[in-house]
C-alpha cells in the first residue's frame, strides 16, 4: 500500500512540474525577424498568440496559435539553452553578399533577453532550427 501511494505521489509531482514548464512558456516572448532591401518579416509569439508583419508599414496581424502548434513550440522552447543563444554560430554567410536576408532571433524570458547574432534567413543555427521553422510557417498562413 505504501508503495502504491509513493508511486501515485511521484506521478502527481512530476505532472505538476510539466505544467509549470508550460506556464513558463506563457511568460516568454519569442521574436523572429528577417529583413533586407526586398524582404521584411517579423513574427512575435506571446501567450499563445502570434503577431505577423510582412511589411514595415503594416500593423501586425494577430493569429491564435492552435494547441498542436503551441505544444510543438513549448517542446522546442524547453529544449533550448537560453544562455547559449547569443553564442550560436550561423551555418552560412550568404547575408554578406546579399544572398539572403539577415535574420535575428530573440527570446525575452523572466526579465532577460537572449538574442542571436545575425544569420541567414532560411538557414538558422541548428540549435534553434526547429523553432525558427515553426515561426516562419506562421508567415505562410
Amino acid at each position: 500500500m505504501k508503495i502504491a501511494i509513493t508511486i501515485f505521489l511521484s506521478m502527481f509531482i512530476m505532472g505538476s512540474c510539466a505544467c509549470q514548464k508550460n506556464t513558463d512558456m506563457n511568460t516568454a516572448v519569442i521574436e523572429y525577424s528577417a529583413q533586407s532591401r526586398g524582404i521584411y518579416q517579423k513574427v512575435l509569439v506571446e501567450n499563445q498568440k502570434v503577431f505577423v508583419s510582412k511589411n514595415r508599414e503594416e500593423k501586425a496581424v494577430e493569429i491564435k496559435i492552435s494547441d498542436a502548434d503551441w505544444k510543438v513550440l513549448t517542446t522546442e522552447f524547453e529544449k533550448l539553452n537560453l544562455e547559449a543563444i547569443p553564442n550560436l554560430k550561423a551555418p552560412t554567410e550568404k547575408r554578406f553578399y546579399d544572398g539572403a536576408a539577415i535574420a535575428n532571433f530573440r527570446i525575452t524570458y523572466k526579465g532577460k533577453t537572449f538574442e542571436t547574432k545575425g544569420f541567414d534567413h532560411g538557414f538558422p543555427p541548428l540549435e534553434i532550427k526547429k523553432i525558427v521553422v515553426r515561426l516562419v510557417s506562421f508567415t505562410q498562413k
